[in-house]
């Protein structure tokens, strides 16, 4: 397990525009503090907690799971509260009253993991997160005052609360949606990429030194070469993260750790071993011919 590291952030306002005023926005300013309490330390530890959070281990984010659950519990909520409203029955109404517990108890998992995505967005996205992230979290307090409200037995009040609580999660769900198809957060971003089916000329032989990641091309569409000793490593160069160069990474043994969040891949079949990456790198198969590094993609297992 590689130790944690400071993250850069490429992409960043501060960085992108070295004239700007001194002044941080308040998205930046809350993500570098968010940063600060995930990252500080360096204890491999902390990363394994994230890689659970990213959903490393799923292959998919995390997040994107939960949310189901809160969404659903409320749901549910809403059309038990509008049956007991007509029919007047106890049962209904202690139905809703618990599948808006339910929901509650949801939605701090889907915050937590939610937090921890955000913590690496660049923007614009993450100005809209933030907001995405408080709205959610507004619409929770909503639900939450109108569980107590229940207990209370002001159902009447309870039920106007709950569905303004749910118009604003319902928006705050659209925001989600806008992230992943406008701004593609936490989707693969080497998806699409056109990789030969036979050997292709990349670089070469000559231009690959020992243990340094290089940057090889084929139809514009860029390749990691790693020479290790006898063994050659190829991979699609763009992180799936957020379009990590990788080339310009670190080598820690037969990994490669993406500079701008420090998600780390296996050079062997580029499965993620730290997150915040859940989506492996495509692996190509690699050789040398006539002084050339030559690709092509990985046969499928039968």
């Amino acid at each position: 397990m590689s130790t944690l590291s400071t993250k850069s952030f490429p992409r960043d306002e501060s960085i992108s525009n070295p004239n700007r005023g001194t002044a941080q926005p308040l998205d930046e300013k809350v993500q570098k503090l968010l940063d600060k309490a995930l990252y500080g330390g360096g204890h491999p530890a902390a990363q394994k907690i994230r890689n659970f959070l990213n959903g490393t281990w799923l292959g998919e984010p995390l997040h994107v799971v939960l949310t189901d659950l809160p969404v659903g519990a409320w749901t549910v909520a809403m059309v038990f509260d509008v049956i007991d409203f007509a029919l007047n029955r106890r049962k209904l109404a202690l139905a809703a009253d618990a599948s808006i517990a339910i929901g509650i108890t949801c939605a701090a998992g889907a915050a937590v993991t939610g937090l921890t995505d955000w913590s690496d967005v660049d923007p614009p996205a993450r100005r809209l997160g933030l907001i995405h992230g408080l709205l959610n979290l507004g619409g929770t307090a909503l639900f939450l005052t109108s569980l107590l409200l229940r207990r209370n037995e002001q159902r009447a009040p309870a039920r106007v609360v709950a569905a303004l609580g749910y118009a604003v999660m319902a928006y705050a769900a659209h925001l989600g949606g806008r992230m992943v198809y406008e701004h593609r957060v936490g989707v693969d971003r080497t998806s699409g990429q056109a990789f030969p089916d036979t050997f292709v000329a990349v670089l070469s032989e000559a231009e690959l030194p020992e243990n340094k990641p290089t940057r090889g091309m084929h139809q514009g569409v860029p390749i990691l070469l790693v020479r290790r000793g006898d063994h050659l490593f190829a991979l699609a160069e763009i992180c799936s993260h957020f379009n990590g160069p990788l080339s310009e990474g670190k080598l820690e043994g037969d990994t490669i750790v993406c500079p701008y969040h420090s998600s780390r891949f296996a050079l062997d079949d580029g499965r993620v071993l730290d997150g915040p990456a859940v989506h492996p790198q495509p692996c190509l198969e690699v050789r040398t011919r006539n002084g050339q590094i030559e690709v092509r993609k990985r046969a499928l297992a039968a």
